[in-house]
């Protein structure tokens, strides 16, 4: 069952205010502002400059500010909870007490770190909030109605997730971004933009090639859903195909294996859900839909790809491109992460302190600066001990019990799909996150959040709920 707290601010003026609700012009422009944040922030390098995790930091901040005046002014604050808020906030009051207590080896780091952890909190709390608007149940996607017509995928709804607008909006994006980075990368020469020098491997606005990969994980389960009405239409199906098959293209194109692992899960766990627990009706067009993006993908990256990749192992051979840390060496990095452990095992060493600690423990030779451990969850270990540990293992925990429970009633409504394929975005970057930092890259957390949030706080009124 749904719980709402509701803070009485002052008597509602009039029936009117009494009803105002999600739909009201200021939640509106809070909740098209937030999208507009999600959107530019992997514009901006994945917002790893300042001045970007700045600016971003700033806009949230402003946006949680603008919802409470949305909320007074219709005489309450009316709060959707979740179970997961308490892990989030315990892990942010670890960090304060490393700050405030001394108990960080970088002061400074971990004051940064508190700053983005907070915009991430708020993100997720605002994206629980203004994406789970009451929705009416329409026809479930199994079995015929009545007079034996078969209900569409697209059944008519108040969900604020499958609006058409926000739907396409996340399809055309998608799509958008990733063929700038498949022109990028056969154009720029490795500059981004095509005038920006970077000293990674770059593909499309990110600095490195496994950052957009990470992002793009979260972003095709989120296309594919978000298209399933239209693939439905014969006159549409084949150009949506293509427009879906891009970004499996691009992340295919952009080389990174963790990537590549990570989608690769995200689609073997969809098949067994969907095949477990999905109506038979779903089955069908998941398994023709989701082979067909894949096989066409494929293709279309073979075709494209030999010989330009050839041509950047050569340079990276040549020493004309910086080469990668490899699996060996992320493996040893992670190893010693542990050190860190062992000799602050209760609190860690400070949230963001890796960077100034690790040189430390380092135990082989390299010339690579590791200011993150390429492994999310043996650094969190090593930063914030034990007790970050626990209130990981908790946070996840909660995850996906939330994001699963009830599969199979969910699917059985079109408002159900759009949290299940965010829970499968949340996934694949959760594999990626066992051999990089995408969880260390701003604008890449700030679609976990939002995709954590969509995927544990389903929208209000859909059966099955568990928020």
């Amino acid at each position: 069952m749904a719980s709402t707290l509701s803070v009485e601010i002052f008597p509602p003026v009039s029936a009117i205010v009494e009803k105002v609700t999600l739909r009201s012009p200021l939640y509106a422009l809070v909740r098209t502002s937030l999208i507009a944040t999600l959107l530019a922030a992997p514009l901006a390098f994945g917002a790893v400059q300042e001045w970007a995790w700045g600016a971003m930091a700033v806009v949230v901040f402003l946006l949680l500010f603008l919802w409470s005046i949305a909320g007074v002014r219709q005489g309450s604050l009316k709060i959707l909870w979740s179970p997961l808020y308490l892990p989030a906030g315990f892990f942010f009051v670890l960090g304060t007490i490393q700050l405030a207590g001394r108990l960080t080896m970088d002061p400074i780091a971990t004051r940064e770190s508190l700053l983005k952890l907070a915009t991430y909190l708020i993100l997720f709390f605002l994206a629980a909030q203004l994406f789970s608007a009451p929705v009416s149940e329409g026809a479930p996607l199994t079995g015929k109605c009545a007079g034996g017509v078969r209900p569409s995928l697209a059944v008519e709804n108040n969900d604020i997730l499958s609006a058409s607008p926000l739907r396409w909006t996340i399809v055309i994006y998608a799509f958008l971004l990733a063929l700038f980075a498949i022109f990028q990368f056969f154009s720029s020469q490795g500059l981004i933009y095509w005038v920006v020098k970077s000293p990674g491997w770059t593909f499309g606005p990110y600095v490195n090639h496994n950052d957009y990969a990470g992002l793009m994980e979260m972003l095709i389960p989120l296309s594919v859903a978000s298209a399933l009405p239209a693939l439905r239409k014969d006159l549409s199906a084949a150009l949506i195909g293509f427009i879906i098959l891009i970004p499996v293209a691009s992340l295919l194109l952009s080389g990174s294996r963790g990537g590549f692992i990570s989608l690769l899960v995200e689609v073997l766990l969809a098949a067994a859900l969907v095949f477990g627990y999905g109506p038979r009706h779903a089955r069908k067009v998941t398994a023709l839909v989701g082979g067909a993006v894949i096989l066409a993908a494929a293709l279309l990256f073979f075709w494209m790809a030999p010989r330009h990749i050839a041509v950047r192992v050569a340079r990276m051979r040549d020493g004309d491109f910086p080469p990668e840390a490899q699996l060996s060496q992320r493996l040893v990095v992670a190893r010693d992460s542990l050190g860190i452990l062992r000799d602050h095992p209760w609190l860690g060493a400070g949230l963001g302190s890796f960077e100034t600690v690790y040189p430390r423990y380092q135990s082989f030779a390299s010339e690579f600066r590791w200011d993150h451990a390429h492994n999310d969850y043996a650094e969190a270990l090593a930063e914030t001990g034990l007790a970050g540990g626990v209130l990981i293992l908790s946070a996840l925990g909660w995850f996906f019990w939330l994001a699963f429970r009830n599969l199979r009633q969910r699917l059985r409504y079109p408002a159900g799909w759009m949290p299940f394929a965010a829970a499968l975005g949340c996934c694949g970057l959760l594999v990626h996150s066992f051999a990089d930092f995408n969880l260390h890259i701003p604008a890449n957390a700030a679609w976990f959040a939002v995709c954590a949030a969509v995927a544990t706080c389903p929208p209000k009124n859909l059966p099955g709920r568990i928020c």
